[in-house]
């Protein structure tokens, strides 16, 4: 079976501005997870133009239109957007759409109605909120889910009161042992209250650039995929500083030699603060990609 070529990417220039927005969106005081998802997938795909990116808006809003009127609790809020979404537009997802990089687009994602969790519930996120519904997303260990009520804190309410619904599964509300199952299915462990609390949207935007570079690790040939979605999570303000090795070591692999060394010795020298063995593995791997020009 041949699978799909991921999207060709934008034009340099076009690549560096989006990157710019991408950065000043998310230091924004109330960083938004629609544009910050749009403009991920503006640096994907070089066909989705401004006009493109305001068409998805444009969507988004007309989809939650289409909701009742402030259907009351979350349980009804969940049913709306299961009959809306799930039901009649037919979002959900299938193993296949792990294959996929368009599954981690949110443009794609909206024209194809597939994907991953982690989208498709951006895209209930989105729905939900434009028609007023007490909507967050929950980042359960390897499924991400959409939860409806009150979502933490001393006013957040009893469990009852609170809805998780399965956008993957065509927006199915889970009940009882069912977020247990799926948590238990992905990781093997226990599912714990912590795991309920609401996601910030850069933490959605930084698992949806985690799942880009797992899609393009397991793909020698997509190494500027995985790039980019390095370098995108290394605008967040908040992320792990073995991204930067992470980056270093790929430029290596790409034949980049140079400017991977020069990254391995900024990396060592972060790490050298904590540990020094570490870091002179680093420069040693520094070297050794300098000498593969030779």
């Amino acid at each position: 079976m041949r699978h799909p070529r991921p999207p060709r990417p934008p034009s340099p220039e076009r690549s560096a501005e989006l990157r710019r927005r991408f950065a000043e969106e998310a230091r924004s005081e109330r960083p938004d997870l629609a544009t910050l998802c749009l403009l991920v997938g503006a640096v994907a795909d070089g066909t989705l133009d401004e006009a493109g990116m305001d068409g998805v808006q444009v969507e988004l809003d007309r989809l939650a239109g289409q909701l009742p009127f402030r259907p009351g609790t979350p349980l009804a809020w969940a049913t709306a957007l299961r009959d809306l979404l799930g039901e009649r537009y037919g979002f959900h997802g299938a193993a296949a759409d792990y294959r996929r990089l368009e599954s981690s687009l949110l443009h794609e994602v909206l024209r194809r109605r597939r994907g991953l969790p982690i989208l498709l519930s951006v895209v209930w996120l989105e729905v939900a909120r434009r028609a007023g519904a007490p909507v967050y997303g929950v980042a359960l260990p390897g499924h991400f889910v959409v939860g409806l009520g009150a979502g933490s804190g001393p006013e957040s309410g009893s469990l009852e009161e609170r809805v998780l619904v399965d956008p993957y599964d065509g927006g199915r509300v889970l009940g009882g042992k069912d977020a247990e199952v799926l948590v238990a299915g992905a990781t093997g462990a226990e599912l714990r209250p912590s795991m309920l609390e609401p996601a910030a949207p850069l933490d959605v935007v930084s698992r949806v650039l985690n799942n880009v570079r797992a899609w393009a690790a397991g793909r020698p040939e997509q190494s500027a995929v995985g790039l980019w979605a390095i370098e995108l999570a290394l605008l967040l303000p908040a992320h792990a500083a073995r991204l930067r090795y992470e980056r270093a070591r790929l430029l290596v692999r790409r034949g980049e030699f140079l400017a991977g060394a020069r990254e391995l010795d900024a990396y060592a020298e972060v790490v050298e603060v904590v540990d020094d063995g570490a870091a002179e593995q680093v420069r040693g791997e520094a070297r050794v990609a300098r000498a593969m020009l030779n």
